[in-house]
């Protein structure tokens, strides 16, 4: 096998095992940066000299875990492919994080071939759009979806795509905008997740259509800029906003006048646990673009494994649909994929069952980290967010050592 060309971003703090990790995947012909704290690899992935192609981080840190990282990082950009290294201890926080959008995770001990097979997993199967299918879904929210983009298409105004995180609202942007007939190359975008200042407009072409992401996080001024940009008649616009489970628009929120010069042209994109037919759906038609790049192609997805991809609620949404599939595929079976390939959780520790207090304790703490990763750590927002008092967010903060 060879990584060469690949930028693959190590977060690892044990200094053996990351000077091993380091001279292999070197010699596979990978670049490597190598960190061995969370903040500096929240950095090396949001802001890196060289486009990410997969990173392999450890949970435990010395200033935090790998789960913090993904959120934050999450939080601002598409995340690159995350193969977490876990101890047995975290195995039930790993799987965790196969529902926020990992792709898939490492037992130690492990063996330096294992590792590498799986990255040649994560990389033979990184999201390019080719193994994802352009519609949106066969259910009946997925038909009406689809009614709403060609109709947009066929308009000329502004519209607004809105929906959870993993809900592809970027490729449906995209594929609405080739439905209206503008080439790849005719389109500019903005990311209201890129902290890095803000957008220079001079350098955005007139003539192009213009996609921007994370409206809700662009600053006043910016958004007054953009208002102006959709109140122009000759320029396509399409806008995508990030929502809560409750359909609440993210941190910083979208200014008055800009929602309701948008709001006319609102696509509303359900969210998966609306729509389990879908994810069904889904999981086979990545299975399948996977299934066909293997040497020795599996049987399919067993009776009971639909039946689990049906019955789970989907945080993640497709991201996480994504996520599970590659790892089932790439998992050693008997040529089936099995419930317990798609979700691992199932074979967690059956011995012991976690107590009302302490799965109590790993949800508020959670939920209390998304909070603050939307919100840029703001307490009062967040306690906003979590519809509880400030003094209270933060009692809760002292115990779960947030």
């Amino acid at each position: 096998m060879s990584f060469t060309g690949r930028h693959i971003v190590l977060v690892e703090d044990d200094a053996t095992m990351g000077h091993s990790l380091v001279q292999r995947l070197e010699l596979e012909g990978a670049r490597v940066t190598w960190v061995k704290q969370m903040v500096r690899g929240i950095s090396a992935i949001r802001t890196p000299r060289h486009p990410v192609d997969a990173v392999v981080c450890d949970i435990g840190l010395p200033d935090g875990t790998g789960e913090d990282i993904l959120a934050a990082v999450a939080g601002t950009i598409t995340p690159p492919p995350f193969l977490f290294i876990t101890g047995q201890g975290e195995i039930g926080q790993a799987v965790r994080l196969l529902k926020a959008g990992a792709t898939d995770y490492l037992t130690k001990p492990f063996e330096l071939s294992t590792l590498l097979e799986r990255l040649t997993s994560v990389f033979s199967s990184a999201m390019e759009g080719h193994d994802l299918p352009e519609s949106v879904g066969i259910s009946t929210l997925a038909r009406r979806l689809e009614g709403q983009i060609k109709q947009a298409a066929a308009a000329d105004g502004p519209v607004l795509v809105k929906g959870e995180r993993g809900l592809g609202k970027m490729r449906i942007a995209r594929r609405l905008l080739k439905l209206s007939g503008h080439p790849e190359n005719g389109i500019s975008e903005i990311n209201g997740f890129d902290t890095s200042g803000d957008p220079d407009w001079r350098e955005l072409d007139d003539d192009q259509a213009l996609i921007v992401s994370g409206v809700e996080r662009l600053p006043e001024e910016t958004q007054r800029r953009l208002l102006a940009t959709v109140r122009n008649p000759d320029r396509r616009v399409i806008v995508l906003a990030v929502t809560s489970a409750e359909g609440e628009l993210g941190a910083g929120g979208v200014g008055e006048d800009l929602y309701y010069a948008l709001s006319p042209g609102e696509i509303v994109v359900p969210p998966l646990r609306q729509r389990p037919e879908d994810a069904v759906w889904l999981a086979n038609k990545i299975f399948n673009a996977l299934n066909a790049r293997r040497a020795n192609p599996l049987s399919g997805l067993s009776d009971l494994s639909l039946t689990a991809l049906r019955e789970h609620d989907w945080p993640g949404n497709g991201r996480e649909v994504r996520s599970r599939v590659v790892r089932a595929v790439s998992a050693p079976n008997d040529g089936w994929v099995h419930p317990v390939d798609l979700f691992p959780e199932l074979d967690v520790d059956s011995s012991r069952l976690e107590t009302l207090a302490e799965v109590r304790d790993a949800a508020e703490r959670r939920q209390i980290q998304r909070a603050l990763v939307r919100t840029g750590g703001q307490m009062t927002e967040s306690a906003r967010l979590l519809r509880v008092s400030r003094t209270t967010l933060w009692e809760k903060m002292q115990k779960l050592n947030l």
